[in-house]
């Protein structure tokens, strides 16, 4: 439901933006801090720099924290209706510049393009070792579930395709065509919601966004593997100007950015600027106090 008078009822709740407070000086994803963090899996860097030392261009390290891991299915039980298993799988975090960088934003196009080579290696290592699917996101400012303000991404190595991927699939197979493709189609004859078109590449505000200033990447070619398109680095590029466009506007805003792949591959771009209270989260309507044809202009202006 689009109803932007709801932004101005009194005391409406506002997600909070990025932390302002950062201590780079104990940032454990800075380059020279590589002690800080468990050894990593992966990096580009020079030729012959041994692992876990400065001159690294992007690093990939397990989380630390994850919530999929290499758990025991001991406890695993299917043969009652309260069934449950261990939540195998594997999670990295991608450091995605040595410099002390807070937002995806700020990074250049080549380390974007550098960062969608480590997604895309990551990713043939996880089907290499037998994980169907590859969850790519990132969560930037503490409203979004960041706790680290050093850029960076996660991969979420999955044995199976996870629930909302799933259903989009599904949607697909009914109705027997690209549904993305026909969208992406009408959104390019009415224009009004589409922010920017690059190197084949769409960026717009979704028809039906759940957020203010809610963004979707796109390539116009139908796709279904992000992790072996050549197209990959300028979707991520065009995602940071998205982003740098929405903080010109509404500053440091906490967001999440995850990869869906599969049908017809896209990014989405959630800026936490609204609180999901009991219409959202109890009836699954989603109240957006701002139009996506507002939002698209305000951002093709900046």
């Amino acid at each position: 439901m689009v109803a932007p008078s709801r932004a101005r009822r009194p005391g409406a709740p506002r997600a909070a933006v990025q932390d302002a407070a950062d201590d780079p000086a104990g940032c454990p994803f800075d380059e020279g801090r590589e002690t800080a963090t468990p050894p990593e899996t992966f990096a580009i860097g020079p030729p012959g720099r041994p692992p876990d030392t400065p001159g690294w261009r992007v690093r990939v390290v397990p989380n630390k924290f994850p919530a999929f891991g290499p758990w025991p299915r001991d406890g695993d039980r299917s043969d009652t209706l309260l069934a449950r298993r261990a939540a195998v799988g594997r999670q990295e975090v991608v450091v995605h510049s040595p410099r002390h960088v807070r937002t995806i934003a700020d990074l250049g196009v080549r380390e974007l393009e550098l960062v969608a080579e480590a997604w895309q290696a990551r990713a043939e290592a996880a089907r290499e070792s037998g994980f169907l699917y590859v969850h790519a996101l990132v969560n930037e400012g503490a409203g979004a579930g960041a706790s680290l303000p050093h850029t960076h991404s996660q991969l979420v190595w999955l044995e199976e395709v996870p629930p909302l991927v799933a259903q989009e699939h599904e949607l697909l197979k009914a109705a027997g065509s690209c549904v993305l493709c026909d969208v992406l189609e009408e959104e390019r004859s009415q224009r009004m919601r589409v922010v920017e078109e690059r190197d084949g590449i769409i960026l717009l505000c979704p028809f039906a966004g759940r957020q203010p200033y809610e963004m979707l990447a796109a390539p116009l070619d139908c796709e279904d593997d992000p992790f072996t398109s050549r197209q990959l680095a300028s979707a991520l590029t065009l995602v940071a100007e998205g982003v740098r466009r929405l903080r010109v506007n509404e500053g440091p805003v906490s967001l999440n950015i995850w990869l869906h792949a599969g049908g017809h591959w896209h990014l989405e771009i959630l800026p936490r600027l609204g609180v999901l209270a009991g219409v959202e989260l109890g009836a699954g309507y989603f109240v957006n106090t701002m139009a996506p044809e507002s939002a698209a202009g305000v951002l093709r202006e900046s």
